[in-house]
């Protein structure tokens, strides 16, 4: 196959086309920056379908790999925002591929769309505009595609890993803690997990299928205290990890949501409502069972002291 990978400069988008490379399939690139292993400079965020023709044209299928940064606060209100960022490059993407004749497509999305379907009582979408707009990406992306162009959604959750020196987004504040003399704490609740090979393999795969399917990934389900627990073993500071009392949780992100008000912002995750999920198992079945303990020493590395 012949498949254009966006984000191709980030973790994700580098491991899938790696695996493309390995399984004999040609791959392209665009990212919004030049560097190292990118083929096409290019904001497809803002790009009109006229300007993502002619990066289609001749290719079978497309990767969208491109990260979002839901926890950034904007000012109210936030979900033109979002979809602008989020949505409507979807639909303008599609929009060309169908009409450049490409026939299959994958999308990394979130678990979040995956723990809606499963508990819908829950009022995700209503509650989180993420969420609510990751919905409508799925949604409004496939329309776009139209009956001959499927398109598979990678539900992720926490993805470890290390592509270069391109990290998860949410490594940062976790690796400074990890390595710091400061006490570790963790709720109760967990999350699912996977590495970015493993991403991109189920991505490989599901361009090989033509698959439009809602697709969640996971290796292994930890709690927060073991996900904790492992992050700051690897890093070289093993030590214990507190249990942090549930209404304490819920109190301080309730504070950082009233704080978002007088501020007159909103974050795509409302902290409102972020404790809930934190203290909820957010595990996903089922596993591959691989372990992670590879993909946790890449992210975040036993520094040598120096000499």
């Amino acid at each position: 196959m012949r498949i254009l990978v966006i984000g191709g400069s980030g973790l994700i988008g580098a491991h899938v086309a790696d695996v493309l490379s390995e399984r004999g399939h040609t791959v392209s690139t665009v990212a919004r920056t030049a560097r190292p292993g990118v083929d096409h400079v290019l904001d497809v965020e803002t790009a009109p379908v006229e300007q993502l023709r002619p990066l289609l044209a001749g290719l079978d299928g497309v990767v969208y790999a491109a990260r979002t940064d839901e926890q950034r606060p904007l000012r109210k209100p936030i979900h033109p925002a979002f979809r602008r960022d989020m949505v409507d490059p979807l639909v303008r993407l599609f929009s060309a591929a169908r009409e450049e004749g490409l026939t299959r497509g994958v999308v990394m999305g979130s678990y979040y769309t995956y723990f809606d379907r499963l508990h819908p009582q829950w009022r995700l979408a209503d509650r989180h505009v993420y969420i609510c707009c990751r919905l409508e990406q799925a949604r409004e992306a496939r329309e776009a595609a139209g009956p001959g162009l499927p398109v598979a959604i990678l539900e992720l959750p926490f993805v470890f890993g290390r592509a270069g020196d391109r990290l998860p987004n949410w490594a940062g504040p976790l690796d400074g803690w990890a390595r710091s003399r400061a006490p570790l704490a963790a709720p109760t609740g967990g999350t699912a997990a996977t590495s970015a090979r493993n991403v991109a393999e189920v991505a490989v795969d599901a361009l090989e299928r033509g698959s439009g399917e809602d697709i969640p990934i996971a290796d292994e389900n930890l709690t927060w205290h073991d996900m904790i627990s492992r992050i700051a073993s690897a890093a070289g500071r093993p030590r214990p990890v507190r249990r942090l009392p549930g209404w304490l949780v819920r109190v301080s992100m309730r504070l950082g949501a009233v704080q978002q008000a007088l501020a007159r912002k909103e974050s795509g995750i409302n902290p409102a409502h972020f404790g809930d999920l934190l203290l909820s198992p957010l595990f996903v079945e089922p596993v591959t069972g691989r372990s992670l303990d590879t993909a946790i020493h890449e992210t975040f590395p036993e520094k040598t002291p120096p000499a």
